[in-house]
């Protein structure tokens, strides 16, 4: 027992490097900011900092740059999410045939996911462009069409913005569809071929069902990083126009560091914080009951 005991503690030992590092970058940050959330802490009240409570949480409420972050966020968010998932696993069914090309077009559908969004957002800022230069409103004009100004129109920024990320990230959803249909026993197919089911009743009826472990990767991982969204949005519209593309994060930069209201911005980070928790937990379980459900 003692010999068993010890070594349990040898082995946590291993654990303490990687929780020095979770606490002082993931758990003494967030502190600090709900410390100065309930502060006057600004670029004009940097020391002698006076407790106000929550005041800060009303005012990021009553401000319109952080509610349209949370609003365009919130909806960036889940058109990610449905799209994501739903493209990846018809591109997964496809390529998981027996295609003379499949490795190829395997590959020519991950590599968008190499690059990092930064470059991406270059690239399609050249292609959407309306100037001269712009390929996507040059090849408009050649059919005889009007230009359409997709980064400048804030009905169609937000919207253009999810299509270069979709075109982005479908491909990595897909690999990870890929690995769990290539665990599904052949044997299930050919039961439910027996059995008379169409190739449409033998995908709702044993492909998706057996989706469900990657479905859930892919949708909470969607969902988590379609809200904390933030270089993409840089690069190609910085926020505009208007703040139509705002997002939490580079609202709360803005707030933050170029107005200088810190407390706000760290107010508007806790609220942030609270709310991808709860959609998290919400999704996590209605995921969890479907896949239960499907048992």
């Amino acid at each position: 027992m003692q010999r068993k005991l010890g070594r349990e503690f040898q082995y946590s030992i291993l654990i303490i490097p990687a929780l020095i590092f979770y606490v002082l970058f993931c758990v003494y940050p967030f502190l600090t900011m709900f410390y100065y959330s309930v502060t006057d802490y600004s670029v004009a009240q940097m020391t002698n900092l006076s407790f106000i409570g929550f005041e800060n949480y009303t005012k990021v409420f009553d401000n319109d740059l952080l509610m349209a972050g949370f609003k365009n966020s919130l909806l960036y968010a889940i058109l990610m999410t449905v799209f994501q998932t739903a493209l990846g696993i018809i591109l997964a069914v496809f390529l998981d045939r027996k295609l003379a090309t499949k490795n190829i077009l395997r590959s020519v559908f991950f590599l968008p996911a190499v690059f990092s969004p930064l470059v991406i957002g270059f690239l399609w800022n050249y292609l959407m462009s309306t100037s001269d230069f712009g390929l996507i409103n040059r090849g408009l004009n050649g059919l005889g069409l009007d230009k359409i100004n997709f980064l400048g129109d804030a009905n169609l920024a937000l919207y253009s913005v999810v299509l270069t990320q979709l075109w982005q990230w479908t491909g990595w959803a897909m690999v990870i569809f890929l690995a769990n249909l290539q665990g599904i026993s052949k044997d299930l197919y050919e039961a439910a071929e027996i059995d008379g089911a169409s190739s449409w009743k033998k995908f709702w009826k044993v492909t998706l069902p057996l989706l469900q472990p990657s479905v859930n990767v892919v949708a909470v991982t969607a969902m988590i990083g379609g809200l904390k969204v933030f270089d993409i949005i840089m690069a190609l519209t910085d926020g505009g126009p208007g703040n139509s593309t705002q997002t939490i994060m580079t609202a709360y930069i803005k707030t933050s560091f170029t107005e200088g209201a810190y407390n706000e911005g760290a107010a508007s980070g806790v609220v942030f914080f609270v709310v991808v928790m709860i959609i998290t937990l919400v999704m996590m379980k209605l995921l969890g009951k479907w896949g239960r459900n499907i048992q």
